[in-house]
């Protein structure tokens, strides 16, 4: 299963994820030979850090700890020693735990697989994947949740902020599974009319409304000023989709903008509108219009059907 979240994702979702690093101080550093140290009863020690250095693999052996950095842990005694020639443990910041990052990385794999099993089973998982490589942001933001519930939860298990975490994840899988929320990938039922994105635009004016219902399939249509100026004065045109690929084909070439509904594609119609009279469109202005047609099913509606059949139950009981 992939990772749906990345550290910045779940950094964005929970600000305070540093201050739940699970390290753990070990105390009571003795002298165990010349300059190698020991801590007894210093419980399970998979890492070592010291002033925060990951001091790397741990040797083979407690004999074996004779150059300074190097360490181990015996678990048959529960210790761990530990060499240094220039400084006395007691000096420095001992801890024992799991790396920061890898510890994330562990986790946030566990929260992928956790949101993974709580959604619906005909939720597409191939789907949550957005065009630019990413993954759709209610799904990030779920999956980021969990994960800092896990890093909470795991510090402090009665935390009230870990219950707050767990409360909203809940709350976004309820609504996922039940329809009320809609990921990106879901036909609704006012997908055919239209979704418009900006994708690179310097003037004022701005496709602020569509009209009508889209009567194809799919398509992402461009819509691109080709004439700077006011409305009267700017023109734009609309390319959409033909049979090697999406904004290919001039459907709409060089079309004076009024203000009023004009034609985009597919029965559909957009309205270009400034701030002011005065706004402007800009040379190579550029939006995007994602259309899914009207008779296309719908994929998130809240209400549900179930077929049902009638039989006449009189022929069971036949005499």
């Amino acid at each position: 299963m992939p990772t749906y979240i990345s550290s910045r994702d779940l950094k964005d979702v929970f600000p305070n994820l540093d201050e739940f690093d699970t390290k753990k101080p070990v105390y009571g550093w003795v002298v165990d030979s010349g300059t190698r140290y020991v801590a007894h009863d210093s419980g399970l020690v998979t890492q070592l850090f010291v002033d925060g250095k990951d001091l790397g693999s741990a040797q083979s052996s407690s004999s074996a700890v004779d150059t300074n950095g190097e360490w181990y842990y015996d678990s048959a005694t529960d210790a761990a020693y530990y060499y240094n020639d220039a400084s006395s443990p007691d000096d420095l910041l001992m801890e024992a735990g799991e790396d920061f990052a890898t510890l994330k990385t562990r986790v946030m794999k566990d929260a992928s697989n956790y949101v993974d099993s709580k959604l619906d089973a005909t939720l597409p998982r191939e789907q949550f994947l957005l065009k630019d490589g990413t993954y759709d942001y209610l799904i990030r933001r779920l999956t980021g949740l969990v994960a800092a519930y896990f890093l909470v939860k795991g510090k402090d298990p009665t935390s009230e902020i870990a219950e707050a975490l767990f409360d909203e994840a809940q709350m976004h899988i309820e609504d996922l599974n039940s329809g009320r929320a809609k990921l990106s990938f879901q036909n609704t039922g006012d997908a055919s009319k239209g979704i418009v994105r900006k994708i690179a635009v310097a003037g004022s004016l701005n496709i602020v409304d569509t009209r009508g219902n889209y009567r194809g399939s799919y398509d992402r249509l461009k819509v691109i000023i080709t004439t700077a100026g006011a409305i009267g004065t700017s023109k734009y045109s609309v390319y959409a989709k033909d049979t090697d690929g999406l904004k290919n084909n001039l459907v709409v070439q060089t079309e004076v903008i009024n203000g009023d509904y004009q034609t985009l594609a597919g029965g559909l119609q957009i309205r270009f509108q400034g701030s002011a009279d005065s706004s402007t469109g800009t040379l190579n202005d550029e939006w995007e219009v994602e259309v899914m047609g009207i008779y296309e099913e719908t994929d998130n509606a809240s209400m549900r059907s179930v077929k049902m059949t009638r039989k006449d139950f009189r022929q069971f009981y036949k005499a």
